[in-house]
């Protein structure tokens, strides 16, 4: 019987950006030495400021074929689109 180590998502919060985004993947037996693994393996010229990381079984995503009924319900609040408002004249480029 093998025990293999959970895999864990990997995000890396860079010196510029105020989001995370995904790099990739990787197994480790818990939080702690996923972080450490990470930093490792994703943030070799020190290009991040946070680390984040899940384990995999804990994220739920919708899938492609389900984009239909799922954005469908948003597509009839036309109050959400940008083109609903009216934007003064002074206030320029936006």
């Amino acid at each position: 019987m093998s025990k293999e180590w959970p895999l864990w998502e990997v995000f890396i919060r860079g010196q510029h950006g105020l989001s995370h985004r995904h790099v990739g993947s990787l197994h480790a037996p818990d939080a702690e030495m996923a972080i450490k693994n990470a930093r490792d393996v994703y943030t070799r010229r020190n290009e991040g400021v946070s680390i984040w990381v899940v384990e995999a079984v804990h994220i739920a995503a919708s899938s492609p074929e389900e984009k239909g009924p799922l954005y469908e319900p948003s597509n009839s609040k036309v109050y959400r689109h940008p083109t609903f408002f009216d934007i003064p004249e002074d206030v320029g480029h936006m």
